[in-house]
């Protein structure tokens, strides 16, 4: 298997909203963007998917390491081999690819967020940074652009933790402030005992709007000259509102399940945003 196989099969098995963004773009810079996603996904996987804390750290560090050697020229994983041929010709920098890992190191270090300050702060290492290095990939001549992609990135990452309330609590980890918790008269025992209660439903509609802010205020930092090559990064919009949508309709019953979208209704928003736009 060639390494940009390897990429493909790891970005085809996630069933991301991501994948289906990839579909339309030319071929050098969809390699290029799947290979970032399976870099994104290696990471991740080091912490959700190993069970001894020291292990995912010694794997953390393995990966800061190659990602040195990979700008050196000298990379082993399939992934920064992959990756490795576009990192000039996107000005892919390395202290964002280390930002993402150190982002996957803040799930090792600590499990609540005491504000919404301290939750963004872990939004843009996991999710704001993946961001500007898609709307790079995609191709950004303005930096207005790369703006309205961390922005963006950050509206991604809000609608994930409002998606998996329930699934995150079931590992122990809560990303709702705490202090936004008290607020609405919500504990943490409610979270981890899955107790859907009107305070909660309230709690989750306050995440939504922010969440839908979010995306209003990263398409307004778009510049007109860049909208078209970040159709990608607008049909994840697409994608990712829809399902804030569909939670709202549902009432914020995510503490027992995880609502999500159909591949067939993924592919159909893809296809007419990148039409549309």
């Amino acid at each position: 298997m060639s390494p940009d196989e390897y990429c493909q099969q790891k970005a085809a098995q996630s069933g991301s909203s991501f994948y289906y963004s990839f579909l339309f773009l030319p071929p050098e810079r969809r390699r290029a963007i799947t290979a970032l996603y399976a870099f994104c996904r290696e990471v991740d996987d080091t912490v959700d998917e190993t069970s001894d804390e020291s292990l995912a750290r010694i794997k953390l560090a393995w990966w800061r390491t190659e990602v040195g050697a990979m700008y050196e020229g000298k990379p082993t994983h399939p992934v920064t081999k992959a990756l490795q041929p576009f990192l000039q010709a996107y000005t892919l920098r390395q202290e964002h690819l280390h930002a993402i890992i150190d982002g996957m190191e803040m799930d090792l270090n600590q499990s609540r967020y005491l504000d919404y300050a301290g939750l963004k702060k872990y939004c843009w290492h996991v999710a704001s940074v993946v961001g500007i290095l898609s709307a790079s990939i995609f191709g950004a001549t303005r930096p207005e652009t790369l703006q309205y992609a961390e922005k963006l990135g950050h509206a991604f990452q809000l609608t994930n933790i409002i998606r998996d309330v329930g699934e995150d609590a079931r590992k122990g980890r809560i990303y709702l402030p705490i202090n936004e918790l008290q607020q609405f008269g919500v504990t943490a025992a409610d979270l981890l005992n899955a107790r859907h209660s009107e305070n909660f439903t309230k709690l989750m509609a306050f995440q939504a709007a922010r969440a839908q802010q979010a995306y209003d205020e990263a398409f307004a930092l778009l510049p007109k000259e860049d909208r078209r090559a970040q159709r990608p990064g607008l049909i994840m919009a697409a994608i990712y509102r829809t399902l804030l949508d569909e939670i709202e309709r549902d009432g914020y019953h995510v503490l027992t399940q995880r609502i999500s979208l159909t591949p067939l209704r993924k592919l159909w928003l893809a296809w007419k945003t990148w039409v549309r736009s």
